[in-house]
């Protein structure tokens, strides 16, 4: 076959990808969708129970609200998808899409001169830069397109789960159960997950959202005095919040405001702020501490031991806040969802086994141990591009979250985390539709690596789990300095009060000011 010439590519159709095809739609951009159905994690990676983690009005589009936003209740993973499928049909967005079409291999066929401390030039030259082979359902034979400008929109999550390593001959291989991950779970319908858990030890390894979620849902399949109770294996121990509200307190007043943010470390912050934010850092840990307080009377931790040692504002600086169900501990107290504390483990025949020479016996162990999304890309990257998406720090540098200084004509959307990935993912896509339409130049490349690495130090100084690119405790910051590249105003509030103490969501970007 032919090789198709375009200008735009997007790989992925999940949130990212379809607000990038939203945001390039005039350049026609063709999305590649390896599945039937846009919606990424969210179609893919759910179960029953999944919810956002933020309230609705703060996952929202800067230009396609919720038609119920002022519902404080957390959305279900199906409300996000059909609101996904609204958006795409409001602005006619699916008409790009290519359901079904595997990217199975990427080559580079641009200018392989490149001067690594010069300008970064055009996205498009009219010349294509990558050629990207698709894998169809209808056919086994590859079909080439090449492209001007590639968008990475393939997430973090998803595909390739994340499998701990183990010891020889302690592995899956020797238990006589059911060992699945999470990923797994999701795909099977309520009955199927019912019969799976139902009646039997069930051990989830893991202490986030997704086993949470999982082991309420074991603990519900086995009411009754014939249940049997989940046991989850916990090595990390994270923050949970019941609800947004501290002491009576908006949960926004301490970390989503300009004022929270204030006093936290951000880029280019200059001597005298980093003086100022030394001295004003009693005060964070203040914040961080009533916090605390708050969820030590709320929650029954000290009684399961599963108060985390470190501040809470480690967990929030790293993206690694969890919102609890709401009969999480009521499962727990009832004898239904227990806790084993461990730093390692591994399988014997009968079920898990620990360090302290304790076995769990079980009949099925479910893996909620996360994905492997960087595997995931460098799968489908060529050589040598696919060695500059991992850096010691287990970090992708990324330029506004967005540009790899040394990829040429690519940008990645979606690896960056903040409160809301939603509005993370749709600002750094109106800012690359404006780089592509050449509104602005990019920086050199070797000012655009200084300025990595400083959100890079940031990170790695506010937290002990920095190996994610997240950006909570400085992300209006952050969309200052896109909105200042772009030429906005970076100040979006109607006056000054409500722009230090009122929180920013994607409604303070509709329109360009």
């Amino acid at each position: 076959m032919a090789t198709v010439h375009s200008k735009i590519g997007i790989i992925g159709g999940g949130i990212s990808g379809i607000a990038a095809a939203k945001q390039l739609a005039k350049y026609e951009p063709i999305v590649f969708e390896a599945t039937d159905c846009i919606g990424g994690v969210w179609k893919h990676c759910s179960y029953r129970s999944t919810k956002l983690q933020t309230p609705r009005c703060d996952y929202e589009f800067s230009d396609f609200p919720w038609t119920q936003r002022d519902n404080t209740t957390f959305p279900t993973y199906q409300e996000i998808l059909d609101y996904l499928y609204s958006y795409a049909q409001h602005f006619d967005v699916l008409k790009f899409v290519k359901f079904n079409s595997k990217v199975v291999e990427i080559k580079f066929v641009g200018d392989r001169e490149m001067n690594i401390f010069g300008e970064y030039g055009s996205l498009l030259t009219g010349n294509p830069v990558w050629e990207v082979a698709l894998r169809t359902n209808e056919s086994e034979t590859l079909q080439w397109y090449a492209f001007d400008f590639l968008v990475m929109c393939t997430g973090k999550y998803g595909d390739i789960p994340n499998i701990p390593n183990f010891p020889q001959k302690k592995g899956p291989e020797v238990f006589k159960g059911q060992v699945l991950h999470t990923l797994d779970y999701s795909k099977l319908d309520q009955e199927a997950c019912t019969r799976l858990v139902k009646g039997k030890k069930v051990a989830v390894v893991g202490y986030k959202k997704s086993a949470i979620d999982l082991a309420v849902e074991c603990a519900e399949a086995n009411q009754g005095p014939e249940g049997q109770p989940c046991t989850m294996v916990v090595r990390t121990l994270h923050w949970t919040v019941p609800h947004y509200s501290i002491w009576g307190l908006p949960f926004y007043l301490f970390y989503s405001t300009r004022s929270s943010q204030f006093l936290h470390q951000r880029p280019n912050q200059g001597l005298l702020r980093s003086l100022l934010c030394h001295m004003l850092s009693p005060l964070r840990r203040a914040s961080s501490k009533l916090i605390e307080s708050y969820l030590e009377w709320k929650l029954p931790l000290e009684k399961y031991g599963l108060k985390p040692e470190h501040p809470f504002e480690e967990d929030y600086a790293s993206c690694q806040m969890a919102i609890l169900p709401e009969n999480f501990f009521t499962e727990a107290d009832k004898g239904k969802i227990l806790f084993k504390r461990t730093s390692k483990w591994w399988f014997w025949e009968g079920g898990v086994e620990f360090e302290d020479n304790t076995k769990l016996e079980a009949d099925v162990v479910i893996l909620a141990t996360g994905f492997d999304g960087k595997k995931k890309l460098k799968a489908i990257l060529p050589d040598p591009f696919r060695s500059l998406v991992e850096f010691p720090s287990g970090m992708i540098p990324l330029y506004r979250g967005t540009i790899h200084p040394l990829i040429p004509n690519m940008a990645f959307v979606g690896y960056l985390e903040s409160v809301s990935n939603l509005h993370s993912s749709e600002i750094r896509c109106i800012w690359l539709s404006r780089l592509v339409d050449d509104l602005f130049k990019l920086p050199s490349v070797e000012k655009m690596l200084e300025q990595i690495t400083q959100e890079m130090e940031i990170m790695k100084r506010t937290t002990r789990f920095y190996k994610r690119n997240c950006i909570s405790t400085f992300s209006i910051n952050h969309s200052d300095e896109i909105c200042e590249e772009m030429g906005w105003q970076f100040w979006r509030k109607t006056n000054w009060l409500a722009e230090a103490f009122s929180p920013y969501n994607s409604q303070d970007y509709a329109d360009a000011k």
